[in-house]
């Protein structure tokens, strides 16, 4: 479910704050579903306990989980949250269409990008 890249210059615990928020925004995590807990996490992906703990009171944080005291963390129910959280990615990618724009890429070139990153991402 979750990959750490070691290549990657994020901290470990935005890796894992990413992919969930994948999961949950695409509909992979369902609400209500219950998460695995940080020590199991953390014995899977062979890193510290602390690290899951921090990402997962990041998500929690953003309303995008809730945790239920001596039973875990689950995926909220609250529709509202996922869209606001697709709506920044959607603020994100405009300013970069922005730049793009600003830089004399054609539009073209642009929709074929587009094009090609949903054809490779596969979740």
């Amino acid at each position: 479910m979750i990959v750490i890249d070691y290549h990657d210059k994020r901290p470990i615990y935005e890796q894992i704050i990413d992919r969930f928020l994948m999961l949950i925004l695409n509909g992979a995590l369902e609400p209500d579903t219950q998460l695995p807990s940080v020590r199991a996490m953390a014995v899977e992906l062979s890193i510290n306990a602390n690290t899951i703990q921090r990402a997962y009171s990041e998500l929690e944080r953003r309303g995008l989980i809730y945790s239920v005291k001596g039973r875990g963390n689950f995926v909220s129910a609250q529709k509202h949250v996922v869209l606001e959280q697709q709506e920044k990615i959607l603020e994100d990618l405009r300013a970069q269409l922005k730049i793009c724009k600003e830089s004399g890429i054609e539009c073209n070139k642009v929709l074929d990008c587009v094009r090609e990153t949903f054809q490779e991402v596969s979740l």
